[in-house]
């Protein structure tokens, strides 16, 4: 699903127009990129959380000339699946 199914589909099932659907995606991204800045967890119960997570330096390898090569420690954003997501999930695959 893309943005634009996924405004479409919160639309639908919000019974709001298509550009309202979109504002309100557009501030939730906003809001979860600017409490991440902040390195602040974004925890949305029975969805999951988001977090900032430190990734260490660490060796790796061009991999077109096989030379070793430095790769810089970096945050990275992180998501935990919440317990309703994952049970939704393996509802879904049971259910095939």
């Amino acid at each position: 699903m893309n943005r634009a199914e996924l405004v479409e589909l919160i639309a639908d099932k919000a019974e709001v127009t298509k550009a309202a659907a979109e504002r309100a995606l557009g501030a939730l991204i906003d809001a979860i990129t600017s409490s991440l800045k902040k390195d602040e967890p974004v925890v949305l119960v029975n969805f999951g959380t988001f977090v900032i997570r430190q990734r260490a330096a660490r060796k790796g390898r061009n991999p077109q000339t096989g030379q070793e090569i430095k790769i810089k420690a970096a945050k990275v954003v992180g998501f935990k699946a919440g317990k309703a997501l994952k049970d939704a999930v393996k509802e879904k695959e049971e259910g095939r």
